[in-house]
């Protein structure tokens, strides 16, 4: 007698049973980051005079080369998860490795940015916009950081022959939550660089 078919051992069923779960945790992802997106506009219709003048303290040329480094890594994720589709994991293994470089590159110019602001005595208690600033872009590195992490663990599985053309899974899913780390800082970009 055969077993039935529930759809417990179905790799389509648990592939979207997983994108399902990723999906909701980007939607509490969603509201935290649009909570802190509305405490930033509700004080900037309040302060407009502050907000404009301590935006333009900001380096927009690091912020750009950030931008610029962020959407080259959602390019490699693209790549990465078309090359598992056609069953090349190495290849995969060289665009996510190329991904987790480019986060660390981000992250390392975030740290320059963050130094030059300190060493001019801009700190999260300077007022309220570098609060809000310092606030969201350091929860925004967190999550980058998050995801080099989980990337680094895709690689690791693609290594050791976990991956195929069959079983893309892990590989579909980090790359959604890249994504959705590299959306977040084109929000954040005119909103604390170029809105002035």
């Amino acid at each position: 007698m055969s077993a039935p078919q529930d759809g417990h051992n179905d790799p389509a069923v648990a592939f979207e049973a997983a994108k399902l779960g990723v999906w909701t945790f980007l939607a509490t992802e969603v509201l935290l980051f649009g909570a802190l997106f509305t405490a930033y506009t509700v004080y900037r219709a309040k302060f407009p005079e502050l907000f404009q003048a301590e935006h333009l303290k900001l380096n927009r040329i690091l912020g750009t080369l950030n931008t610029v480094v962020l959407l080259t890594s959602s390019l490699t994720v693209v790549l990465g998860v078309d090359a598992i589709r056609r069953g090349k994991a190495r290849l995969l293994q060289l665009y996510y490795g190329a991904t987790v470089l480019l986060g660390g590159a981000f992250l390392c110019v975030k740290y320059i940015e963050w130094t030059e602001e300190f060493h001019h005595g801009l700190f999260p208690d300077t007022n309220i916009f570098f609060s809000l600033y310092f606030m969201m872009t350091g929860l925004h590195g967190i999550h980058v950081f998050l995801g080099m992490c989980v990337l680094t663990y895709v690689v690791v599985l693609a290594g050791r022959g976990r991956l195929s053309a069959d079983y893309t899974t892990p590989v579909e899913m980090s790359g959604l939550y890249w994504h959705f780390v590299d959306l977040v800082w084109i929000y954040l970009l005119p909103l604390l660089y170029l809105i002035g």
